[in-house]
């Protein structure tokens, strides 16, 4: 791969992470506390709900961090290693747990009367983006486990050849 492309595709994953950092140590909190501060009927479901998006955010950061491995791998023309399936295991199990995540924040929105000052369609949507994260991450899902076994076959191939040169 292009050295070139492997130091953008770098500088956009330490982006990620450090705007994910961002967003758990500063965003997500203060929106939260905001919104209690003007809606007092949600600080309940301040805490669970701000757990579970700052666990999100970490499960992405994850995903990045394996990227980042990944692409060290590609440069240094390792990418067909067991090492390789170690890190794609971490992107489909961390996947796998942002999924779950959205799904109890669409089951626990779904069955929970949260108190909507400006009607029910907030909470709907909410629930919506939250099922609309559990589509894109299981397809996510999905499509890594495809590639790993791509992967695999490639690895299986690439060590057959090896023998026989």
């Amino acid at each position: 791969m292009n050295e070139f492309f492997i130091i953008v595709l770098r500088a956009a994953l330490g982006t990620g992470l450090l705007i994910g950092l961002f967003g758990q140590i500063v965003v997500v909190p203060t929106t939260a506390a905001d919104l209690v501060a003007v809606y007092g009927d949600y600080a309940p479901y301040e805490v669970p709900l701000v757990t579970a998006a700052i666990a999100g955010i970490a499960c992405i950061q994850v995903v990045f961090i394996a990227a980042w491995a990944l692409l060290g791998m590609i440069q240094r023309d390792a990418i067909f290693s067991d090492r390789a399936f170690r890190w794609v295991d971490v992107t489909i199990g961390s996947t796998l747990t942002a999924t779950l995540i959205a799904a109890a924040v669409a089951v626990y929105l779904f069955f929970t009367e949260v108190p909507t000052p400006q009607g029910d369609m907030e909470v709907v949507s909410a629930i919506g983006a939250a099922c609309l994260c559990v589509g894109a991450g299981a397809s996510f899902a999905m499509l890594t486990a495809i590639m790993r076994g791509l992967l695999r076959k490639a690895t299986d191939l690439q060590t057959e050849m090896a023998e026989v040169v």
